[in-house]
């Protein structure tokens, strides 16, 4: 597959995500979405954050989605598949897609307080860890930051 199919590709599923993110703003959620879907492109779940809702630290919009994969597919282990978050991941989430031994993960904008892929550490690229996971920064990334810029801002008034 060539670069610009690929990112044209990439495009359409981190749009996908950003509805997810959407949402879960309508729930006065902070609005992060995600999406996976497996080596063919098609997708195994999606979700936005559910912190709030659930009551749940660890309700971030990855971890959902992870979850609701793995019951989908009966299997923790999730290879092949591609994460596509509108926000950089935390260290959290960074751990759940090594441990998940998700292949590839797309993020929209980088989250310089808890992002842990470039942000404040390189946690996916530790190279005594014992699966590496592919990725890729900026898909979307205005319009992921708009909308946490949006309900920030919304929040504050």
């Amino acid at each position: 597959m060539d670069s610009s199919n690929t990112h044209t590709i990439d495009q359409a599923h981190m749009a996908r995500a950003l509805e997810f993110a959407a949402a879960a703003a309508e729930a006065d959620e902070v609005p992060v979405g995600a999406l996976l879907v497996d080596a063919q492109g098609v997708v195994i779940a999606g979700a936005g954050n559910r912190q709030v809702a659930s009551h749940d630290p660890t309700s971030h919009a990855e971890i959902a989605v992870l979850r609701a994969a793995g019951q989908a597919l009966s299997n923790y282990r999730l290879p092949g598949t591609t994460l596509y978050v509108t926000l950089e991941p935390c260290t959290m989430c960074c751990g759940a897609l090594i441990h998940a031994r998700v292949a590839r993960l797309v993020f929209g904008a980088r989250e310089p307080k808890a992002g842990a892929v470039v942000s404040t550490c390189q946690a996916l690229d530790n190279p005594a860890l014992n699966h590496k996971v592919i990725w890729h920064e900026g898909i979307m990334a205005d319009a992921s930051a708009q909308l946490l810029k949006t309900f920030f801002a919304r929040r504050r008034r």
